[in-house]
């Protein structure tokens, strides 16, 4: 999430210093766009942003695939629990109208 926010605010700065300038400018003053410069510099910041962005998302993506407190369903007459000695821990939900019977851990 931090890295998320760290690309989120370098591409507000990034936006924020480009867009004043390239209003300053008079026609005289740009490069032509055969000559390196100016754009060639935000071309490879855009660029190294893009990678940035790239990465944190596929990182996001995997800690929502790891979230354990998604349980998933099971149907009716499918084994819902697991006894653990005095515990009993879930493995599934059951389906609604249906609920988890805590002496055959099955959905009935």
């Amino acid at each position: 999430m931090e890295r998320v926010r760290t690309a989120v605010y370098l591409s507000v700065c990034l936006s924020l210093l480009t867009s004043p300038s390239q209003g300053q400018r008079s026609a005289d003053s740009r490069l032509p766009p055969d000559q390196p410069g100016v754009g060639l510099a935000t071309n490879q910041l855009a660029a190294a942003l893009q990678g940035f962005l790239d990465e944190a998302d596929s990182s996001v993506a995997l800690s929502v695939e790891k979230k354990a407190s998604v349980i998933p369903r099971c149907d009716v007459g499918e084994r819902c629990a697991m006894k653990h000695g005095p515990r009993i821990g879930r493995l599934c939900d059951c389906l609604r109208g249906t609920a988890c019977n805590t002496f055959f851990l099955r959905c009935y």
